[in-house]
Order: C-alpha cells, then sequence, then structure tokens
C-alpha cells in the first residue's frame, strides 16, 4: 500500500515551511510496511488542488495525510473537518485573496475527515508529543485542500483513499526570523519531534 503524503511550499514571507521538510524527509519511507510518497503543493489557490489530483493520479495512494504549518499553535493540530469556505487572511503565493466563496460550489457545508484521529491523537500523546484535535483547519490553502482530496474520496466512491490532515507548529528558525524584525515571538516546535509526530501518525493509519 503507498500513503501519500503532502507537504505545503513557504509562503507569507517565510523562507522554509515545516510541512515541506517533514513531507521530503519521509518521502521513500517504509513506515509499518507501507511505502511514503510525498509530494509539495504550491500555496496557490488555483493550482493547489490540481496538484494534489495530479499527485492522486500518480501515486493511487490507500491514503492520504496532508501537512500544513500553522503558525501561532503551539502544539501538533489532528484536523477533524473541512468546510466548504475560502476566505483567505492574506494573498496566497500568487498574490490572490479569496474571500467568502466556496471552495466548490453547490456542494456540502463540510466533510469529516476519514482517517482515524483518535487514535492518531492518542498515540501521539503516548510518544510524548503535545498534540490536540481541532475542529478548524482554517479558511486558507490547507482548508481547501483538505476539502478537495475528501470531496473527491466522496465522490469516487468505494476505491476512494482514507484522508486527513495535520497541522504543524512553526519552526523554531521562523520565530527567530520573526524577533529579528521586530515582531512578536511565536509558539514553535522543533523539526525533529515533528517528524516524530508524523512518523507515529503514520503508523497508526498504515495499521488502519
Amino acid at each position: 500500500m503507498t500513503i501519500l503524503l503532502t507537504g505545503f511550499e513557504p509562503f507569507a514571507g517565510s523562507r522554509v515551511n515545516p510541512s515541506e521538510q517533514a513531507a521530503r524527509a519521509l518521502d521513500g519511507a517504509i513506515i509499518a510496511g507501507q511505502e511514503i510518497r510525498c509530494a509539495i503543493l504550491p500555496v496557490d489557490g488555483q493550482r493547489a488542488p490540481q496538484a494534489l489530483m495530479d499527485a492522486l493520479a500518480q501515486h493511487s495512494p490507500k491514503a492520504v495525510l496532508c501537512l500544513g504549518e500553522a503558525a501561532g499553535r503551539a502544539c501538533v493540530s489532528i484536523e477533524r473537518v473541512a468546510v466548504n469556505l475560502l476566505d483567505y487572511r492574506i494573498a496566497d503565493n500568487a498574490g490572490q485573496q479569496v474571500v467568502d466563496q466556496a471552495v466548490i460550489a453547490g456542494c456540502p457545508a463540510a466533510y469529516f475527515v476519514t482517517l482515524p484521529t483518535r487514535r492518531m491523537y492518542e498515540r501521539l500523546l503516548a510518544e510524548g508529543i503535545p498534540c490536540e484535535l481541532s475542529l478548524s483547519a482554517g479558511a486558507f490553502l490547507c482548508n481547501q485542500v483538505l476539502y478537495a482530496l475528501l470531496h473527491f474520496a466522496e465522490q469516487d466512491g468505494r476505491n476512494s483513499p482514507l484522508g486527513g490532515f495535520i497541522h504543524l507548529p512553526s519552526l523554531p528558525q521562523q520565530t527567530a526570523e520573526r524577533l529579528l524584525t521586530g515582531k512578536a515571538a511565536q509558539a514553535n516546535m522543533g523539526l525533529e519531534t515533528s517528524l516524530r509526530a508524523v512518523r507515529a501518525a503514520l503508523e497508526v493509519i498504515a495499521e488502519e
């Protein structure tokens, strides 16, 4: 079985994105007997959903775990729901700032994640990794991609992959960059801990 792991390119002026670094670090890994393949998505509302669909077509995964960065969050956030709303607080990397629009017009208001979120949460806590179950993936690209994934799975039927999303805190170097520019400090997590979290979540998915 193949599990697709996605991350996002850097955005909002940062030079790094923990989701990209974690996804690249685990590309090609074998976890609980399953191969992990990664795809890095653009922070572009027009291109990101199609990039995800292209990765699904290329790898035909049985499960998809998308990763994103949540600046300001103090722990790993395991998302439980995607909403049919685009309301960007900042412009994407293409310079577009969408406000109060549907991800996919005429479709359900929300979809629930189909990965075993509770088991993932319990495994991460057992590993000593700070984490939470979250009911808000925001209304930016992370939510957009998650909604697109779950909508695809809903339409695809019985052979559709399981899907879900994890937000990772910013990296310590990103907090340092903020301080250098006179901005306030924010919560962060080292890449090693984030990688442990993603690997543990993937183990649960592979067992499922």
